[in-house]
């Protein structure tokens, strides 16, 4: 029964995970990794708009399928938990510069978002010296990820002329603008968790 007096299915288990190399998901998470110097080479040389943005599409349908299909197929690994989340963060990083080479977003954006994980960094020394690593990340973290991971590609799907990049281009900003935002956001609750570990956790021996 919940806290609010209702009833629920059972959850399930977490997932156990091995020491596979050979899975389907860790195969997903290789080569969203290796489609990154592709879109590189697509968007900033080529200025292929399009391919870009099919590209995009590709490795945002490849990141919800290796979770899904890690959970189905019983195949999570330990590779897989540091390729996901490793491609993750690298997408995260190229697209916005990509995007700012280009001129389609601003840099003042894109000094926001960098500058903000940046500055993430700086709390992992501090945690270290409560003997954690890093900290649960918040809903409204992983609600800024999913808008950006959006916005990114439907304000380089605005850049193709014709109806759909017209269509694409304010979907996009919108997106990207309410993602800054709580990325931003998230990262005053991070800070604040930091500040109420220093205060409450004691110093690991």
């Amino acid at each position: 029964m919940d806290p609010d007096g209702s009833t629920s299915a059972p959850r399930s288990a977490e997932p156990v995970m091995t020491d596979r190399i050979v899975t389907v998901p860790n195969a997903l998470s290789l080569m969203r990794l290796v489609l990154v110097p592709v879109f590189v080479w697509l968007l900033v040389f080529e200025h292929a708009y399009g391919w870009s943005f099919v590209l995009l599409l590709v490795s945002g349908a490849s990141d919800w399928a290796d979770g899904k299909l890690a959970r189905l197929l019983d195949q999570s690994s330990s590779l897989g938990a540091l390729l996901d989340p490793a491609a993750d963060r690298l997408y995260m990083i190229v697209i916005p510069i990509c995007l700012g080479l280009r001129d389609i977003v601003p840099w003042w954006i894109i000094g926001i978002l960098l500058g903000r994980d940046l500055l993430l960094l700086l709390a992992v020394p501090i945690l270290r010296t409560r003997g954690l690593t890093a900290l649960p990340t918040t809903y409204v973290g992983k609600a800024a990820t999913f808008s950006l991971m959006y916005g990114f590609p439907f304000v380089l799907g605005g850049q193709i002329d014709n109806v759909l990049g017209d269509v694409l281009h304010p979907i996009g900003w919108a997106f990207l603008i309410w993602g800054a935002g709580m990325y931003v956001w998230s990262f005053a609750q991070y800070w604040w968790q930091v500040a109420l570990v220093v205060r409450q956790v004691p110093r690991a021996r």
